[in-house]
C-alpha cells in the first residue's frame, strides 16, 4: 500500500485516497467534505466517464430523441439550437439515463443488445477514467497547488478489475498512487439501499456474463418475452442480486489492495480532520 502504517499517513505531505463501495454509503459525501476544506482535490470517476468518455454518446442520444420532433429537428439541422449534458458531481442523471434499462421500448426500455452495447461503453470509459487518476493527481498539484487528492470511484469499480489478480493493471496503477479505502456497509445498509432503489430505480453496470444470466433467469421466471419486460421491474429484481454479487468482490479488493472503514464511521466524518483521524486509526489496526 502507498501508506504502510499510520505514521506514514500522518507524516505524508501529500495524502491521496480512493474511496470505493456501494453507491449511497458516503463516497461523494465525504469527498465533498474534503473538497470543502480547501486542501483536497476531488476527482469523480463517474463525472469523468460522463464527460470525457461518454459525453458524446450522451449528447448524441439527446439529439436522436430531438430529431423525432419536426420542430426541434429543423432547428438542429440549421444549428439554431445547442444541446448539451449538464452533468455534475452531484447529478449524474445524464449518464444513468443514457445507460438505460432493458425492456419494453414503449415504456422507456432498451432492446437488450443495445443495453449490452452501452454497458460495454461504460466499462471501457470506467477503466480509462480510473487509469486517468494518476494524471489528475499531478494535474491537481501542478495547476491548482493541491497536495491532497480524493478519488470518488463508481460503485462498479469491482466489476471492471480483478482483485484476485496481483498483476491487475488498473489496481496496480491505482495502488501505486493512492490508498484504496473500502466503505463497508452492513446488512441494514443493504436493506436501506434496496428500499431506496425500489423507490427510484437507476441504471447500473453489470459484468456481461452476470447480466446475461440475470436476464435469462428473469425472462424464464416471469415467462415473458424480452419486448414485454417492464424496465423498472427488471432492474429492481436484479439490484439485490447485484449487491450480493459485488460484496465479496469489494471485500477481496480491500483485503488484497487496501483498507476497510465502515459506513457508520464515514457517517461520523464532518471535517477533513475527522477523515484523517479515521484513516490513522484504521491503519494502526490494519
Amino acid at each position: 500500500m502507498l501508506y504502510a502504517s499510520a505514521n506514514d499517513w500522518q507524516q505524508a505531505s501529500r495524502k491521496r485516497v480512493l474511496l470505493f463501495g456501494m453507491s449511497g454509503l458516503g463516497k461523494t459525501h465525504v469527498s465533498n467534505i474534503l473538497r470543502g476544506s480547501g486542501d483536497w482535490f476531488h476527482y469523480s470517476i463517474d463525472y469523468r466517464i460522463g464527460t470525457r468518455y461518454m459525453g458524446e454518446h450522451i449528447v448524441d442520444n439527446y439529439k436522436r430523441e430531438a430529431m423525432k420532433m419536426p420542430f426541434l429537428a429543423d432547428l438542429l439541422r440549421s444549428d439554431s439550437i445547442y444541446i448539451a449534458s449538464n452533468i455534475t458531481f452531484n447529478n449524474l442523471a445524464p449518464l444513468s439515463t443514457y445507460l438505460g434499462k432493458p425492456g419494453d421500448t414503449s415504456k422507456g426500455g432498451l432492446a437488450f443488445n443495445e443495453y449490452l452495447r452501452r454497458q460495454e461503453q461504460h466499462k471501457s470509459g470506467e477503466i480509462s477514467a480510473l487509469l486517468d487518476t494518476a494524471h489528475f493527481i499531478e494535474r491537481a498539484k501542478d495547476l491548482y497547488g493541491y497536495q491532497n487528492f480524493v478519488c470518488d470511484s463508481g460503485g462498479s469499480i469491482c466489476e471492471v478489475v480483478n482483485p484476485e489478480d496481483p498483476n491487475d493493471p488498473v489496481l496496480t496503477e491505482l495502488s501505486e498512487n493512492l490508498l484504496l479505502v473500502w466503505i463497508k456497509g452492513s446488512d441494514a445498509h443493504t436493506d436501506q439501499l434496496i428500499q431506496r432503489f425500489n423507490k427510484a430505480p437507476k441504471p447500473m453496470y453489470y459484468q456481461p456474463d452476470t447480466l446475461r444470466a440475470l436476464w435469462k433467469e428473469y425472462l424464464g421466471e416471469n415467462k415473458i418475452p424480452e419486448s414485454k419486460v417492464y424496465p423498472d421491474s427488471f432492474v429492481r429484481w436484479a439490484y439485490k442480486r447485484a449487491l450480493a454479487n459485488r460484496q465479496p468482490r469489494y471485500q477481496s479488493l480491500a483485503e488484497n489492495w487496501g483498507i476497510t472503514v465502515t459506513a457508520e464511521e464515514i457517517a461520523a466524518v464532518t471535517t477533513a480532520e475527522d477523515f484523517n483521524a479515521l484513516i490513522t486509526r484504521t491503519l494502526e489496526s490494519h
